[in-house]
Order: C-alpha cells, then structure tokens, then sequence
C-alpha cells in the first residue's frame, strides 16, 4: 500500500499551529489566573499532541489498527494518571504511626 504524501503546506501550517500553541503557553504562564494556569497549560498540552498524532505520527491517513493502538495508548495512559492521582489524594486518609 502506498503511502500518501501530505503537502508541505500542510506542514509548515501544522508547524505554525505547534509554535501558536507554544506561544500561548508561555504567554498563560505570565498571567495570573488563580489556579486555572495548570489546567489551561494542560489542555494546551493536550492540543499539541493531537495535532503531533494526527500530522506527523500520520494517525490520520492510516488503518484502523493504527488508530486502535493511540487510542489504547491514551488509555493507559489515563489508567496511570488516575492511579497516581487516587495514590496522591488519599494519602492522609490513614494515620502515620508515631507522628
């Protein structure tokens, strides 16, 4: 199967997008906006590795078994940030002997 060739404006575009997206993250990182600075760095974290999956890790031209792997990626990826966050918010739940 041949591969499809993407368009070096597709690219540069892309590139344009990643380095807006970065922009702004370092722009959010000036302002101070009460607690929401992680949540909004994270979701535009989250932007950027959607459009580096679906560009340049050409998730979207590709078989659905490719797709089924992200998608399995991600997740274990959300098993492991839920298990670390259960670790971390019930840490204080149980007493510490001798403290």
């Amino acid at each position: 199967m041949p591969d499809k060739i993407v368009a070096t404006r597709t690219y540069l575009l892309v590139c344009a997008a990643l380095l807006g997206l970065t922009g702004a993250t370092i722009g959010l990182a000036q302002l101070d906006l009460r607690g929401w600075n992680s949540v909004l760095a994270l979701t535009i974290a989250a932007a950027k590795a959607v459009v580096i999956g679906m560009f340049f890790m050409h998730l979207r031209s590709t078989s659905g078994m490719t797709r089924l792997v992200g998608v399995a990626a991600l997740l274990w990826l959300g098993i492991l940030i839920v298990g670390t966050m259960d670790d971390l918010l019930t840490r204080g739940w149980l007493p510490v002997p001798g403290r």
